[in-house]
């Protein structure tokens, strides 16, 4: 009989940077595996039905003894070369911050002309297409970015991380794209500015927020993270360096950047819109009980103002909604408030940014036993509330993570770096991660919501879910995301004239089906949830692990100007085409060969 270990011991070096604390750590962590239930093990070791990460890894009772051993070798061979790299970015991110913006734009000027430089090396009849050199591992996004492993000719946009300028006059920050959200608030919040559009977590970067998506608590009022963009500064592909705005000769390209996933252009910096604010966030959370779709009304009816009704004075500053299972959730609305009303006598202040504080979405979820509260959390941490915990994928990651134990002792550690999460997954880990866990986004419109939760409760059952509400603007142009044609004229509650209100449904967790040991195709769910989309209006964010064919994605996504200006700046044949970039799977010689060689032709869009 095969003999087989009962323990698989893993040891992983991990290296740390937390918000808003500033902390630098490196600590060693053992983690004892358990056994897998091989046919062999006795019936008590069988039944056994592990979580579906441990602490830095996901693993399957399918996989083979043999596969895991090539895994966890994989692991001590990795960890020495990228985990040093990730704290010597970070470092590197620090260190920029005391550079003047003179020389930081020194500097820029500097690293433009060497993307230029690199971009007149490249022969295209043997050099592959143009993408950055950025690692796959890197990036905060789900997708395997299966297109760098095929040929490809890479431009390396690694120097690109300086905050350029903060112009309190125009009231525009002016950022490299891979200025990330936590060094953009470290700028801005002591000055009371910060970007109109802040996303949570703080890891996520402007370039990837323009070229893909970016949504916050104040996208009711202000749209996507794109939308929030005053001007682009893009290396088109014959090297040529412009700047897009909404206005000039480059208008339509401005407009096209957009969820372009970078397959236009280089984006080398963008001016970005801020907005006053003040010291606090007044934060109102409200318990919401009843069936699925009066749970989705409970969230329409926190801040969506009366049919064709513009923003007034009791519009919240910020949105969202939790939904903890199929009948409870807390809709939370938070208002910007000074230092002197948060320090009113009788105000209760909530500082949750520190290490040994409750996780944010679980302090949320108190409100369904003490009914609805109100306290005041400093702005910066609020903006962050979800950074530690990765929302609640952070329980995943790692269980006992949210004891208080572990938090007063150990919670300076949260959270993992996603990169470093990712740059310890092997393929089959990555696959199996793909078929057992969800995480995903569903943009639909406002009115659609409590279709949209009983949807993933039939046929997905992940709890929580977060609701996050957004503009969707009628722009002079039609870009890859739209309104719906006509809802000017059959306005909803939330929509006005120029934008119709959209939503945010994040699905983020384990299926109901696999916490209890059933069967779930993780494949075919995602595949039948972009269906339901696109019958919907509905879009995917691309950050995503996407099933769409081409067929598909160019009938959820609108191809027009976006195609127009691949051939107007001549992207065709230099850059990858988004849906190249987005499919899932290893790129064949073929597919290679003919991206290479295209012609510029508009994608079809039939219906069946």
């Amino acid at each position: 009989m095969m003999k087989l270990p009962l323990k698989i011991n893993t040891k992983v070096q991990v290296f740390v940077f937390n918000e808003p604390r500033r902390l630098l750590h490196s600590a060693s962590i053992v983690k004892a595996i358990p056994p897998f239930p091989h046919e062999s093990y006795p019936q008590e070791v069988r039944s056994f039905k592990p979580p579906i990460l441990s602490a830095f890894a996901f693993y399957s009772s399918d996989l083979d003894i043999q596969k895991w051993q090539i895994l966890k070798h994989h692991w001590y061979a990795q960890n020495e070369r990228k985990f040093g790299w990730t704290i010597l970015s970070n470092s590197d991110g620090l260190l920029s911050e005391w550079k003047s913006y003179k020389q930081r734009q020194k500097e820029h000027e500097e690293n433009v002309k060497k993307v230029v430089k690199r971009l007149a090396e490249r022969n295209p009849s043997k050099d592959g297409l143009v993408c950055t050199a950025r690692k796959p591992w890197i990036a905060v996004g789900m997708r395997n970015v299966d297109y760098k492993r095929a040929r490809h000719f890479e431009v390396d946009l690694s120097a690109f991380r300086n905050i350029l300028e903060i112009d309190q006059e125009r009231m525009i920050a002016k950022c490299e794209p891979l200025v990330n959200m936590g060094q953009i608030t470290r700028a801005t919040v002591p000055l009371n500015l910060a970007l109109a559009v802040v996303a949570e977590l703080d890891d996520l970067t402007v370039g990837g927020l323009i070229n893909g998506y970016g949504i916050e608590g104040s996208s009711h009022l202000y749209g996507l993270f794109s939308d929030t963009v005053v001007a682009y500064e893009i290396v088109l592909s014959g090297g040529r360096v412009v700047r897009a705005t909404r206005e000039n000769e480059y208008s339509d390209l401005f407009y096209a950047i957009p969820w372009s996933q970078g397959t236009l252009g280089l984006l080398v910096s963008a001016e970005i819109k801020l907005i006053p604010i003040k010291e606090y966030m007044k934060l109102t959370y409200k318990p919401v009980r009843g069936n699925i779709r009066d749970l989705g009304q409970a969230y329409i009816d926190s801040f969506a103002p009366p049919f064709g009704i513009d923003n007034d004075e009791s519009t919240p500053d910020f949105v969202e909604t939790m939904i903890y299972n199929a009948n409870e959730g807390v809709c939370m609305t938070g208002k910007y408030a000074s230092k002197e009303e948060a320090k009113t006598k009788g105000n209760k202040i909530n500082s949750v940014g520190w290490w040994f504080k409750p996780w944010f979405y679980q302090h949320a979820q108190t409100a369904l036993t003490k009914g609805e509260f109100v306290e005041y959390i400093p702005t910066r941490e609020y903006y962050h509330r979800h950074t530690r915990c990765l929302y609640w994928e952070g329980k995943l990651i790692l269980p006992f993570g949210d004891q208080w134990w572990f938090r007063y002792l150990l919670g300076w550690m949260m959270p993992p770096k996603v990169s470093l999460l990712k740059a310890t997954q092997g393929e089959a880990i990555r696959n199996y991660y793909h078929e057992m866990h969800v995480i995903q986004d569903m943009l639909v419109p406002l009115y659609k919501v409590p279709d949209a939760l009983e949807w993933v409760d039939r046929e997905m059952e992940v709890y929580p879910l977060w609701l996050c509400p957004h503009r969707l603007f009628n722009l002079p142009w039609k870009t890859m995301v739209y309104p719906e044609p006509g809802f000017d004229e059959e306005m909803r509650q939330g929509d006005t004239a120029y934008a119709q209100m959209y939503t945010d449904v994040g699905v983020y967790y384990a299926p109901g089906p696999v916490l209890r040991g059933e069967v779930f195709d993780g494949a075919d769910a995602v595949r039948r949830m972009e269906n339901w989309l696109i019958e919907n209006h509905g879009f995917q964010p691309q950050y995503a692990v996407s099933e769409l064919n081409e067929k598909n994605f160019w009938r959820m996504f609108e191809a027009g100007l976006y195609e127009e200006c691949r051939n107007k700046y001549g992207a065709v044949g230099t850059f990858m085409s988004v849906y190249y970039k987005c499919k899932k799977g290893r790129k064949t010689e073929k597919e290679v060969q003919e991206a290479e060689q295209a012609q510029v032709e508009v994608p079809y869009a039939e219906e069946d």
